[in-house]
């Protein structure tokens, strides 16, 4: 976590950058990278945290790969294929809180785990991020704010897989989603459009994505919560099939440095206004 500034109450999340693979999931250690690597939103991390650390805007991380604990999930997106007993029916959450497939369906998880992992895993990854997420509203607010922003960074594949809403389907630049409407207020959204924009990227807004658990759980604007979720094009900084970087990466970070700079500058014109 970052150093903690009260001034702007102004915070982004990463969940997906984390690359460690914990013991209690094996049979991950055991997947070529190429398959490890597909669904994680490597170099997010990368490519926002030296803006966040000069800009002084708090961030929370994690170093855990998503396909043991999604923090875009919550515990109960699970099904009979990643948690023995669940209740849900097999196929439902195939890339749920436990990854049972890649969204290019590739199989990850030989077989469910057990009630007991489940916990487990959740005690390790998923409360430990939740709660600092929690602290950060909540900090903000002890400090008289009535609103806190919260933007939530990933990145996407270029193209839309069977598993997505929009199969075949070449993507924006960046995607910007507010679970319709619902999780902050359209000034925010609209700053957070136009930031993106006015850096250099192609913006689309709630699709293919409309926001994932993490802007549904924290985005209520009658609470003064006000939550964001912007999705980059991973094209546009590193090659899909290795993984690896492209020397436009360092373009995009400055990008990146760009809009979080204009929205923290435009924040306090919004503050009184949301």
């Amino acid at each position: 976590m970052s150093q903690l500034t009260t001034e702007i109450p102004f915070f982004v999340s990463i969940p997906h950058s984390g690359e460690t693979v914990p013991d209690l999931t094996p049979w991950l250690n055991q997947l070529p990278e190429p398959i490890l690597m597909s669904d994680v939103d490597r170099y997010v991390d990368f490519l926002y945290e030296p803006a966040l650390k000069e800009l002084h805007v708090p961030y929370e991380k994690t170093q855990w790969h998503r396909y043991a604990v999604d923090l875009n999930r919550v515990p109960t997106d699970v099904d009979v294929d990643s948690v023995v007993g669940s209740n849900n029916p097999s196929g439902k959450f195939s890339d749920g809180y436990h990854w049972v497939k890649t969204k290019n369906e590739v199989q990850l998880m030989p077989s469910p785990m057990t009630l007991d992992t489940h916990k487990k895993l959740t005690e390790l990854i998923y409360e430990p991020f939740h709660k600092s997420l929690r602290n950060h509203y909540a900090i903000f607010k002890k400090n008289n704010h009535k609103n806190v922003f919260h933007v939530d960074a990933h990145s996407m594949p270029s193209l839309g897989t069977r598993m997505h809403r929009d199969p075949g389907q070449l993507r924006a630049d960046i995607v910007v989603s507010d679970c319709a409407a619902k999780s902050c207020s359209p000034h925010f959204r609209d700053l957070v459009i136009a930031a993106y924009a006015i850096s250099g990227f192609k913006v689309a807004y709630n699709w293919p994505y409309l926001g994932g658990r993490v802007t549904e759980t924290y985005g209520h604007p009658d609470q003064g919560q006000q939550a964001i979720q912007v999705e980059l094009n991973r094209s546009l900084y590193m090659d899909e099939a290795t993984k690896k970087l492209k020397p436009e990466a360092e373009a995009v970070q400055k990008k990146i440095a760009v809009a979080l700079s204009y929205i923290k500058s435009e924040l306090p014109k919004l503050i009184n206004r949301v």
